[in-house]
């Protein structure tokens, strides 16, 4: 994205706001608007400085960050919402509120970079004005033994991700590019294809099962291949409204 994202972060508790701003300072792009230590001056930084994303808690003493969220839905341009809080029983009931991620304390960095992409993935999508394309006819080039083989995106399975490299997996064969993740995405805005995992992108058109796994997570089958390829919690939400009618 081409500004800094604006956050507010919303917490009764001094130590966790300043342990989650510590740690979203370490992303270049972000920029913490204010923070506010109760739900009413939250909701006043909201209209005052109107950020991108809210970060906030949920039990807190005056207004709970429920109420401040659904407070929030009335204004013009409500920011995204991440939940931040001790309490996984109200996972469920976040989501109703149609929070953006949900994240535990103490805050796990590797979550925390998975909602960081879901925000940068939620931004982008808003920032995009819709207008009418002519069909892609494009192919993805790819070099084996020698030779440049040139796919056609439906017939691509998944990619992943290993060390260095970006593997291509098709029905047939694999390959092997050094195009990461983050720019095949932007390469294939136009076909099917959907971030899973931070090491993993699927064509939904060839998802075939969601299996419940653990802490949260999936897995998936797809038609064409025998593995099983992880989804993050931070992304079911996401891949459920993608893929089902």
């Amino acid at each position: 994205m081409g500004k800094h994202i604006r956050i507010v972060v919303i917490d009764d508790e001094a130590l966790s706001r300043d342990e989650l701003i510590h740690l979203l300072k370490r992303y270049k792009d972000i920029h913490i608007a204010a923070e506010a230590d109760s739900g009413e001056k939250g909701l006043e930084k909201i209209i005052t400085e109107e950020p991108d994303v809210i970060f906030v808690d949920i039990e807190m003493g005056d207004m709970s960050g429920l109420e401040l969220v659904s407070a929030i839905q009335k204004i013009k341009k409500p920011p995204l919402v991440i939940f931040a809080t001790a309490y996984p029983d109200y996972a469920a009931k976040a989501f109703r509120y149609q929070a953006l991620d949900y994240l535990l304390k103490p805050f796990d960095e590797e979550q925390l970079e998975d909602t960081m992409e879901r925000i940068h993935q939620e931004l982008t999508k808003k920032t995009l004005t819709p207008t009418f394309k002519e069909p892609t006819i494009g192919k993805l080039a790819v070099e084996d033994e020698g030779k440049i083989v040139y796919l056609i995106p439906e017939e691509i399975i998944y990619f992943y991700r290993e060390e260095r490299e970006t593997i291509v997996c098709t029905k047939d064969k694999s390959y092997r590019m050094k195009t990461s993740l983050k720019e095949l995405e932007q390469k294939l805005v136009s076909f099917s294809f959907f971030r899973t995992h931070k090491s993993y992108f699927v064509n939904l058109n060839s998802v075939k099962e969601l299996i419940p796994w653990f802490n949260g997570a999936y897995q998936i089958k797809l038609f064409g291949s025998t593995e099983e390829i992880p989804v993050s919690r931070n992304y079911v939400k996401a891949l459920r409204e993608h893929l089902e009618l």
